[in-house]
Formats: C-alpha cells, structure tokens, sequence
C-alpha cells in the first residue's frame, strides 16, 4: 500500500516547495520555481479512507484491513506535515463540538409556511 502511495505522489498537482527553495515556509509564493508537483495529503486521506471502508464493506476484518495499518497512518502524518511546513501553514487539529441540547428538539418552525402570511394586491 505504502509503494502504491508513493507511485500515486508522481501524479500530483500540488507544488510541496523542497527545503532549500526560496519559497519554501510561503503560504503563495511570488514566481514560479522549479520543486515538483506531489499529491495533496487531504486527497491521499481521503483515497485511504474510500479503500479502507470498501476493505471492509466486501467482508475483510478490519482487524486485518491492509489500509488501516499503522505504517498508512505514519505515512499520511509525515506527508501532512511536510507539506504544512513547505507552505508556511501550521496544521492545527479541529475541535470537535460539543452537541447542545435545546429545548423543543432544537428546530426553529419560525420559518415554516404557515406562519408566513403574503398579501397580494
């Protein structure tokens, strides 16, 4: 899987600037350079995630699920911070949000139609 990643990354259209470039750390650099074009980590997340789930959705274990591997995760961290580096963006991981409860279920029926009244004249 992981010599599979790495044919994939020839393809990419994604400019991840080389340590060295002067460019490197700039969110949008000024002028073209010359570092190579790689595949973006959201989309390489995102294939694993695809093949990870139809692993298992075609009766594989995810016990034994090839794309669930630590050595996939490893991969995607370092690919991910990589490319953060290069462009200047620090990743930073989301919170999640906490559910609130409203009362009423949490619906607002302040726009339904039958409370709405038009006058036509």
């Amino acid at each position: 899987v992981l010599d599979f990643l790495r044919y994939l990354d020839q393809f990419g259209k994604t400019k991840v600037h080389v340590p060295g470039c002067m460019f490197y750390g700039q969110p949008e650099p000024p002028a073209p350079c010359t570092c190579p074009l790689r595949q973006a980590w959201g989309s390489l997340d995102a294939l694993i995630g695809r093949l990870r789930a139809a692993y298992e959705e075609n009766g594989g274990s995810p016990e034994t699920n090839p794309f669930a591997s630590g050595a996939i995760r490893v991969y995607l961290r370092e690919v991910r911070e990589c490319q953060a580096k290069a462009r200047g963006i620090p990743y930073k991981k989301k919170k999640k949000k906490k559910p609130t409860s409203e009362m009423g279920g949490g619906r607002d029926d302040s726009s339904s139609s039958s409370s709405s009244s038009f006058s036509f004249s």
